[in-house]
């Protein structure tokens, strides 16, 4: 599985029709087609497809043709972020009709042309699900700890004030076990909080 490590954005054009397609990490969808349609109000339609993973790692995704006919839209769009194995974003196509019908046929090469535009555009990664830990430190230990989390690449972090130092991050367990390795005794591990 893929992620994609920023947003892209795309344009392509058929028959004098504009489409623009933006993929967006599935953070930012909430709302985003809404926000999309008020930047575009001269646009006829705002399609989507996205896919993420669910808290039991289930892929979970959807799609919508907004208007466009049935099946001619969101499905290959979904299709393309299918066939790249990305999950955890999603694709928004805003269509200009440019007067000349495309067909179903014509939709759905151009809803496909445009998602793989966008994803032309974007950068790649791959997948790694992330384990998160708390532990505890000592206020001494934590130039030296937070030198240890650099090292290892360690970048969701969370760190808060008590008698103690109280740290939670999230990394691959790859990276949590280098981590905890070189840290030895400066760290007590606690369930999570």
């Amino acid at each position: 599985m893929n992620i994609i490590i920023a947003p892209s954005t795309a344009q392509i054009e058929i028959k004098g029709s504009k489409f623009i397609s933006h993929l967006v990490l599935m953070s930012d969808f909430e709302g985003l087609q809404d926000k999309l349609r008020r930047q575009h109000p001269k646009s006829r339609h705002v399609v989507y497809a996205y896919r993420y993973l669910n808290d039991f790692d289930q892929v979970v995704e959807n799609s919508s043709d907004d208007g466009e006919p049935k099946g001619s839209a969101g499905v290959p769009a979904l299709n393309v972020l299918r066939g790249n194995d990305l999950i955890g974003c999603a694709v928004l196509i805003v269509r200009y009709f440019g007067g000349v019908k495309l067909g179903v046929g014509g939709l759905v090469r151009a809803y496909t042309d445009a998602t793989k535009a966008t994803i032309v555009e974007s950068n790649m990664k791959k997948y790694e699900k992330l384990d998160t830990i708390s532990y505890i430190s000592s206020y001494k230990d934590i130039e030296h700890i937070e030198h240890l989390l650099k090292r290892h690449d360690i970048k969701d972090i969370q760190k808060s004030f008590a008698d103690n130092v109280i740290w939670q991050i999230a990394a691959t367990s790859k990276q949590i076990d280098a981590f905890k390795n070189d840290a030895g005794r400066m760290i007590d591990e606690v369930p999570n909080l």
